[in-house]
């Protein structure tokens, strides 16, 4: 696929036309004060894999509304003493997979915490976190579950899992709670910018081609899936735009990135049509803090810089970890 975006110079002034619903911080502090009412119980089961060189753990955690949340975390055989922790989200429809997949981290010489996708993992990698939690009519995926208002929309849980998963890995007594970051792709990545609005004293966030950020331009440029799940639900439901746009505008990237204050180094892939490079680069030109940056992947689709981007990654959080 040619370049379809608009061209980088444009990009890197480009801002969302989201418009950030009013409420936005009340309805987040709401929403993690009642997920904290419900305690942590943040248990860590060691898991035989038969690796010489990291020891794994199985994690269960208490999400949005107590709900049991799994996760792996990974250490470097032998760590005795509180080690820089990354949290990291998955993408679209994965789940955590296998305790002996997630190695590069804990070989870097990090705590690595994983975090299982409620209700997902059936397309990739597999997952164990059920979502209990029903909603109205929604187009398959997960996109448009709960849409009819943002207390009942299926990122609000998610993102609310994935703060809860922050304070897990933290609770463990090989973590340093003060030198902890948040990274994933796409999904993963989105959800990771949320993160980063959300948890004030992040040490620092890497989103890959992040999901999840402006809504409004997003859900009219690309005909690619998840982002076509919201366009055909609303080509069922005639006349619900401005409903739809107003719950997704609390889940929004960018709303999330004007308060991000932790450094950021971001990635974006300029022949991408799931998370169009006009989006991504909407969440990083919002980012709040002025310690950021982006790397540009000319020629790529939404595999962006893939090990490329992993080795940019292992450089730029050595020196703020």
């Amino acid at each position: 696929m040619a370049l379809f975006d608009l061209p980088l110079d444009e990009l890197r002034g480009y801002r969302s036309a989201s418009v950030e619903p009013e409420g936005f911080d009340t309805f987040w502090a709401k929403t993690l004060q009642e997920a904290r009412e419900h305690d942590l119980d943040a248990r860590f089961e060691p898991v035989e894999t038969h690796l010489k060189t990291v020891e794994v753990h199985d994690v269960t955690f208490a999400g949005f509304g107590g709900h049991p949340v799994k996760g792996w975390l990974t250490l470097p055989a032998g760590a005795t003493s509180p080690l820089p922790a990354v949290v990291e989200f998955v993408g679209y429809g994965g789940g955590r997979g296998l305790a002996h997949t997630h190695l590069l981290w804990a070989s870097a010489g990090y705590a690595h915490f994983v975090m299982d996708t409620r209700g997902q993992g059936s397309a990739w990698g597999g997952g164990e976190t059920p979502d209990p939690v029903g909603s109205a009519p929604a187009y398959p995926g997960y996109m448009t579950r709960g849409l009819d208002a943002p207390e009942n929309y299926y990122y609000r849980r998610v993102f609310t899992d994935a703060v809860r998963a922050v304070e897990a890995a933290r609770s463990h007594d090989l973590v340093d709670a003060a030198r902890t970051a948040a990274v994933g792709g796409s999904q993963g990545g989105g959800i990771t910018i949320a993160v980063g609005g959300l948890v004030p004293d992040l040490a620092a966030i890497a989103p890959d081609v992040p999901f999840l950020c402006d809504f409004p331009r997003a859900t009219t440029l690309t005909d690619r899936q998840p982002y076509r799940e919201i366009g055909s639900y609303l080509k069922t439901y005639r006349g619900r735009t401005d409903e739809v746009l107003r719950t997704l505008s609390y889940f929004d990237g960018v709303h999330f990135a004007a308060r991000g204050r932790a450094p950021a180094l971001f990635s974006v892939a300029l022949e991408d049509q799931t998370c169009p490079p006009s989006t991504v680069f909407a969440a990083f030109n919002a980012w709040a803090s002025k310690d950021k940056a982006i790397e540009v992947y000319d020629f790529n689709d939404h595999e962006g810089g893939g090990t490329y981007q992993e080795a940019a990654k292992l450089g730029w959080l050595s020196s703020r970890l």
